[in-house]
């Protein structure tokens, strides 16, 4: 088991230049490259389309794709919310019992940026999910929605995974291409700073925490920092910690 999910992990990082956010999952039975449903229509709008592009982009080649709302939602209980009570996922959720949770982290035109939480929220839910975070809990549109309800939204969806998980997972984030745009757009800006490196840790809160100062400490950073700023990104990370996802203090290690 640990030779191929060794081989999985380095095959994954080779495909980070491609345009499908996915996380890896690890249960006793072996290992699934998972994704959900896009909510706001696309080429992952649909179950047949989804699995396409991940055979387009090489995903099927290096392991089992599991779209994990292909079979509807199931629901997750939220604790110490102020946005939302439950979390919507994929039905395959269930068939997993820890998670390994690889992030491209970058700019967001929504969230302001884009990394470990944002994958466990809004990555892990389904389209149905997408929808209930991106309007901050009410069903509205995700379009008009407060934004930091939207955020504070994001941090509760992700806390119900993990606690659903009883905390097994381990997080990655890798910061290349370090662009003000997500990999969801079909058009993102080429990025104007240099790749950082790849980061890990068992808590996201801390993960994300240390990319943003990264950002910061940089010399390049001023497109994205402006990006985060404006949309009150970090506010994400302050929500998250409020409802105990996990800490912003951190150490780095360097492992070079």
């Amino acid at each position: 088991m640990k030779q191929r999910f060794t081989t999985f992990l380095a095959a994954l990082f080779f495909s980070l230049s491609m345009a499908l956010p996915a996380s890896a999952t690890v249960s006793d039975t072996g290992y699934s490259d998972v994704d959900a449903g896009a909510w706001y229509g696309g080429s992952r709008a649909n179950t047949a389309m989804h699995y396409q592009v991940a055979e387009d982009h090489g995903f099927t080649a290096i392991a089992d794709v599991v779209i994990m709302d292909e079979n509807g939602s199931m629901t997750l209980p939220v604790t110490g919310g102020t946005r939302l009570t439950e979390n919507y996922v994929g039905a395959h959720f269930a068939d997993y019992d820890s998670f390994l949770v690889l992030s491209h982290f970058k700019g967001h035109s929504m969230a302001g940026y884009g990394g470990a939480i944002k994958n466990i929220s809004i990555g892990i839910a389904s389209s149905e999910g997408k929808g209930h975070i991106h309007s901050g809990g009410t069903g509205g549109s995700m379009w008009g929605a407060d934004q930091n309800a939207f955020l504070e939204a994001m941090g509760e969806a992700g806390k119900s995974v993990v606690d659903a998980l009883d905390g097994q997972i381990v997080y990655i984030n890798v910061m290349n291409r370090l662009s003000v745009d997500c990999d969801c757009d079909g058009n993102p800006a080429e990025p104007d700073m240099h790749d950082i490196g790849i980061l890990a840790s068992y808590d996201p809160v801390a993960l994300d925490q240390a990319c943003v100062d990264l950002v910061y400490a940089a010399g390049d950073g001023a497109s994205l920092i402006q990006r985060i700023e404006s949309r009150n990104g970090i506010h994400t990370i302050e929500h998250a910690a409020e409802i105990g996802l996990g800490s912003r203090e951190y150490t780095l290690v360097n492992i070079d």
